[in-house]
C-alpha cells in the first residue's frame, strides 16, 4: 500500500509521489498548482492519515458532521475508494455571505499493491474521523533487513 491512486477525474487525487514519502500523493501543498479548482468542482479533499503498525495500515480521515450512512468503502481491482455522497443537499435553501466548509461530495482511492487482506479489511466512524484498519498481508510485508556495506 503505497501512493494514492489516480483515478478518473483527478478532480480529487494528487499526483503519485515524487519521492517526498511512500503515501505522498500531494504536489504544491494542499491546494496544489489549481489553487482553488477544488471548490468549484462540486468535490472537496478531506485529509487523511496513514498510520503503519506492525500488524496493519490505519487510515484516518478527518471529516466531520457526516451521516455514516451516506460513507461508502469499497475495494476493487486492489484499491480502496473512500466516498461520501449526501443524499440530498440540506445547504441548499439557505443563502451564504461566505461559506468556508461543506459536507459535500468527496472521494479519495488508494492502491493496496496486495500488501493488505482486503477481506480482513474494517472501518468505523467517531468524532468526525473515519478510520479504516488495513490488515498487512504477511505474505507480502516483508520486514527491513540491513545490509552491511564493506
Amino acid at each position: 500500500m503505497y501512493n494514492e491512486h489516480r483515478c478518473h477525474s483527478d478532480k480529487m487525487h494528487g499526483r503519485f509521489a515524487r519521492g517526498a514519502n511512500r503515501f505522498s500523493g500531494h504536489s504544491g501543498g494542499p491546494f496544489g498548482q489549481h489553487k482553488h479548482s477544488m471548490f468549484n468542482q462540486g468535490f472537496r479533499k478531506v485529509p487523511a492519515n496513514i498510520e503503519e503498525t506492525e500488524s496493519s495500515f490505519i487510515i484516518e480521515l478527518f471529516a466531520p458532521a457526516l451521516v455514516k450512512e451516506n460513507l461508502k468503502v469499497v475495494t476493487k481491482d486492489d484499491i480502496l475508494t473512500i466516498s461520501y455522497q449526501p443524499k440530498e443537499d440540506a445547504d441548499s435553501s439557505k443563502k451564504y455571505n461566505r461559506r468556508e466548509y461543506s459536507n459535500g461530495t468527496f472521494e479519495r482511492a488508494f492502491s493496496l499493491n496486495g500488501k493488505v487482506l482486503v477481506e480482513n479489511i474494517s472501518a468505523s466512524y467517531t468524532d468526525g474521523i473515519l478510520k479504516v484498519t488495513l490488515p498487512k498481508n504477511p505474505e507480502t510485508n516483508t520486514p527491513e533487513k540491513d545490509i552491511l556495506v564493506d
